[in-house]
Parts: structure tokens; sequence; C-alpha cells
């Protein structure tokens, strides 16, 4: 966490950069090497906490050529791995709520070159306050442009002798209720099959008093994913979701985790490469009541979503690079 003085200065000193803020403060950086989204909440080196007056800055490691910034609109995005250096990592900034991003969380398993080619990043956002008032935004350092709908890409090439790594750290296990699919996959469902019967998703929610701050968890061969819950409308019958639902697995709603802080540090792994990004998800910052809690291991912004190959919810994403 610094304050724009001091981004402008490391920005002006050379490097590639990751850089998370409010919009005001993004809007006062000069051009340089740097990939940019808004949000006011971070994990930084003193602990938990929403701020519009400081950046969180990190700086990607680059060790085998000159990294590329690329936008990527919704006829381009399928190229998003395809474009990406034989051997590097890709870092992508995608703005929440836009058609870009809807149309990432349903495609992206299915894009060329995906899971081959290391892809990591986040999804910008906004104070949640600001919710209807303001629009989450990328931003291109190189060019300083601003945009709302497309998905902002540094392609990042490493040397020979390194390779990036992807990890993910989801807290959340599968609680023993009851077993969920849905009929069709999106960002919202009605109808739903509970334990092989039908029923409407919202009334089961509210009928069962759960808990909608406990994501619903997937078994993908071992790979726990999780979807959270926006908001249920039990008038309308609808549950919205941050992330889509697909047809074709299965959900149980996650287990309560007591401490975050805890479990998040018995998570971590022992060693690790050098961190060359990492994001945690804001609903874990909220709900967790992250703020002044220190995670020092894994610091950055708190976001709308993380991507690790795929979009994901409620999880902490982290790239090293090895060798």
């Amino acid at each position: 966490m610094m304050g724009v003085a001091e981004a402008t200065a490391l920005i002006r000193s050379g490097g590639y950069f990751s850089v998370a803020a409010d919009e005001a403060l993004l809007r006062q950086l000069p051009r340089g090497h740097w990939i940019g989204g808004t949000i006011p909440y971070f994990m930084g080196q003193d602990g938990g906490v929403t701020t519009r007056d400081q950046l969180y800055v990190a700086q990607l490691p680059v060790s085998g050529g000159i990294p590329v910034l690329r936008f990527y609109d919704q006829i381009s995005l399928e190229r998003i791995c395809a474009d990406a250096p034989d051997n590097g990592y890709s870092i992508v900034v995608i703005p929440a709520f836009s058609a870009v991003h809807s149309l990432f969380a349903r495609n992206a398993p299915n894009y060329e070159d995906m899971y081959i080619k290391p892809l990591a990043g986040w999804v910008s956002g906004i104070h949640l306050s600001d919710l209807g008032k303001a629009s989450p935004l990328v931003v291109n350092g190189e060019t300083l442009e601003f945009d709302a709908e497309q998905a902002l890409v540094m392609h990042v090439p490493l040397a020979d002798e390194q390779y990036a790594r992807i990890d993910i750290i989801n807290l959340f296990t599968q609680g023993d209720g009851d077993r969920i699919r849905f009929p069709a996959k999106g960002f919202s469902a009605t109808e739903c099959m509970i334990n092989g019967q039908p029923g409407n998703f919202a009334q089961y929610v509210n009928s069962r008093a759960m808990d909608t701050r406990l994501p619903l968890v997937a078994d993908y061969s071992g790979a726990l994913i999780n979807v959270s819950i926006k908001s249920v409308d039990t008038t309308k019958g609808v549950v919205d979701f941050y992330a889509p639902v697909f047809d074709d697995v299965e959900y149980r709603f996650a287990a309560p985790v007591p401490d975050y802080v805890s479990a998040f540090d018995a998570a971590l792994p022992a060693s690790t490469g050098p961190v060359g990004f990492s994001c945690n998800c804001v609903l874990n910052y909220l709900y967790s009541e992250l703020e002044g809690k220190r995670v020092p291991s894994m610091l950055g912004p708190m976001t709308f979503g993380e991507v690790a190959y795929q979009l994901l919810n409620q999880t902490l994403v982290y790239l090293t690079i090895e060798g």
C-alpha cells in the first residue's frame, strides 16, 4: 500500500506493475508499464483496509522479454490464452458486471490453450456504497485508457529456465447438507433439484434459513469451486450468483469456517517461490471481518472475483515463479 507520489515514482523508475486503487487515484498516475483496476478493498502490509487514499502496487516478475498489454472485447476474448507467450504467464483484469465478465465466466474453460498457459487475475469493482452510481474499470497504464467493457491482459514472457505456477487457497469445503443441481447454467436460478426432488431455489434458501454468506461448493474431481450468492428474491423466486452455476455438477452449501485468519494461515504452503501476484475475494473480506486483521503472506486487492484460469469466488489466488 502506498500513496500517489510513491506509486508515481515507482512507475517512472521502470519495471512492470499491477495496480489497484479507487478510480480517482488511478487517474493521477503517469504513463508506464502497468495494468490497473478499480477497487477500494485490500489486504495490505498493515492488515485488511478499505481506503480511497492509497493504492496497492505490485511489481510483476519479468525475465524473458517485453510484456504486452492488450484489451479483449466480447469477440476477441476467446484468444486470451492463445495470445499468451509459450513460456510465461498472463495477468487479466475484468470489469465487474460487464458483458466480458459474464462471457468469460461461462466460456473460459473452453478457450484455446486454457489450462495450458498460466492465467491469473481479478475482477475489478467499486465501493459497495457506490453500486449503481459508478462502474468498475480497468486501466491500460501505457496509454492511460480506462474501460468498463473490455478485459485487459498483460502477457509476460519468462526465461526458459523459469515457469509460472498458479495456486488457489479455498477455505471452503462441501458441507453435509442437501445435494443441489440446476437444470441450466447461468448467473441466476429459479428451479433446482434438491436431493433429486424439484423445487424453487429461492424458496429453499428462505425456508431453510440458509446462511448465504457461505458459497455453494462443487467438487470438480477433487478441485473445490465456489459459487457465491449475490441476492435472493423470494417474491420473484430468483437467486442471483457472482459466478455461474452449471447444469452438469452437484453443489452443496459450504461448511462454516469459524476462524478465517487461523484457517488461512493453516492452508498456506510451507514454502513457495517468489509471489508475483495475489488477490482475495471481497466477500471473504466482508464476511470474515478482515479489516484490521493481518495476513502478511499474501497481499493484494480484495476483488469482485478471482481468476485462476477460470472465474472463481471466495478464494485466494496467487502466482509464483519457479525454477
